[in-house]
């Protein structure tokens, strides 16, 4: 058994779907991506792509085909000669089956 069989099965309760995803990402970027069938959403840094997989499909009733995601580590910065720290954020870039479709503008 590999190690992510364990992971693929296990079903995310309804409260962690809610909280797997947290908002649409509305960038230029993003929206040149919807022309590929693809939705970006900001997801917790500790979220696997099986739980967003699973949480897309069944807050969205959509088909998921590909989930990829990018994590953006906290950066040191200076503000006003201070130190400062940027948060660490994660991303997911969910493409959809052909014919599929999630409008990012209303709520679930």
């Amino acid at each position: 058994m590999s190690k992510y069989a364990a992971l693929r099965d296990k079903k995310p309760s309804k409260e962690r779907m809610f909280e797997l995803i947290r908002f649409p990402v509305i960038t230029e970027k993003a929206t040149l991506l919807s022309e590929f069938n693809q939705v970006t959403f900001r997801v917790p840094v500790d979220s696997n792509k099986f739980e967003i997989k699973l949480a897309v499909e069944d807050l969205f009733k959509v088909k998921v085909n590909a989930v990829n995601t990018l994590r953006t580590k906290g950066k040191v910065k200076r503000f006003r000669g201070k130190l400062g720290q940027r948060i660490e954020t994660k991303k997911a870039v969910v493409t959809l089956a052909e014919g599929q479709s999630i409008d990012v503008t209303t709520g679930i």
